[in-house]
């Protein structure tokens, strides 16, 4: 704390002469508990962010065993491989010519756009292509999550995520050794 000096300044024959300087000392304890509460009065009433989701819906568990039917030339098929490639084909995969594109807007989005064009409108005025999204064993989550942003952007209606059948898993690597990367 500070002190108060009570001397004249003089020296002892009783003379004033100049008094002695002293460089002013703060006493910091008040200005840190300050600090301290304004810190913790901050973090408690601040709203953090919120993580952000992307709605997915999924259909009800049932007993039934319910499938939709849709035509082979409807259908698109999208397979999620490695090193951010999509392997895709239209119709069935014993008859289909097997295709790459990427994650690129004017990759995916426009055969997304394309195909959608191609199929055309149902009498309500929906889409009828059907998109279905198959990750292979060696695809990131990343390439799902991308996949789906798609048929967001491209306001797809009808789109599924299945998981992969074996003729698909020969067309890939079938594929992969007479186009190598």
């Amino acid at each position: 704390m500070a002190q108060i000096e009570e001397s004249g300044g003089g020296d002892k024959k009783g003379k004033k002469g100049r008094g002695k300087k002293h460089a002013p000392s703060v006493d910091m304890t008040p200005m840190v508990d300050l600090a301290f509460l304004l810190i913790t009065f901050f973090m408690l009433t601040t709203t953090f962010a919120k993580p952000q989701t992307m709605q997915l819906n999924m259909p009800d568990k049932t007993d039934k065993n319910e499938k939709s039917e849709s035509k082979a030339s409807e259908s698109l098929t999208l397979l999620l491989g490695e090193k951010d490639r999509v392997y895709w084909f239209q119709g069935l995969p014993t008859e289909a010519k097997l295709e790459v594109a990427n994650y690129a807007p004017e990759s995916l989005r426009k055969l997304i756009m394309d195909k959608t064009r191609e199929v055309g409108k149902d009498a309500e005025g929906k889409n009828k292509i059907v998109i279905i999204i198959k990750p292979l064993d060696k695809s990131q989550y990343k390439n799902v999550v991308d996949v789906l942003d798609e048929m967001n952007i491209t306001t797809s209606q009808r789109y599924a995520i299945v998981d992969v059948i074996p003729v698909e898993k020969e067309l890939v690597a079938k594929y992969e050794t007479t186009n190598p990367l």
